[in-house]
């Protein structure tokens, strides 16, 4: 897969403060985020908002490698399930799309702790805009 990194950063300052790493194609986007102590919540868990960072911004990528030529996306809607804590280690997205249609993209992205253990999925949709 084709390293995003830098090129998602540049588009998306915030993944790199969070130091998400991202790698992908149109049918498939993985991103990184290890564990810090201050992306913690209480008791050293990683918090929610830095696990919907993390899939958001690799559903974001997975929905701007399936636009067509000139187009821009924004998240119009996001649902996250929570399925289990992250103490440790480096969290990995995995991105597909569902939906590739003329005005949305809709993407799941399944969240995985450093034991493979699935901890995460986020369903978004993405608006499609052109100019």
């Amino acid at each position: 897969m084709p390293d995003l990194t830098e090129m998602v950063n540049e588009q998306m300052p915030l993944g790199a403060t969070l130091g998400i790493r991202t790698s992908g194609t149109p049918d498939e986007v993985e991103a990184t985020l290890d564990w810090a102590p201050e992306l913690c919540t209480a008791a050293g868990v990683l918090h929610g908002g830095a696990l919907m960072a993390l899939a958001d911004s690799a559903g974001g990528v997975c929905a701007f490698l399936n636009l067509p030529a000139g187009a821009h996306t924004a998240t119009i809607e996001s649902k996250t399930n929570f399925f289990g804590a992250v103490r440790e280690g480096t969290v990995r997205a995995r991105s597909r799309p569902l939906h590739r249609g003329r005005t949305t993209i809709v993407v799941e992205t399944d969240l995985y702790d450093s034991s493979d253990r699935h901890v995460a999925r986020t369903t978004q949709t993405q608006a499609i805009l052109t100019p």
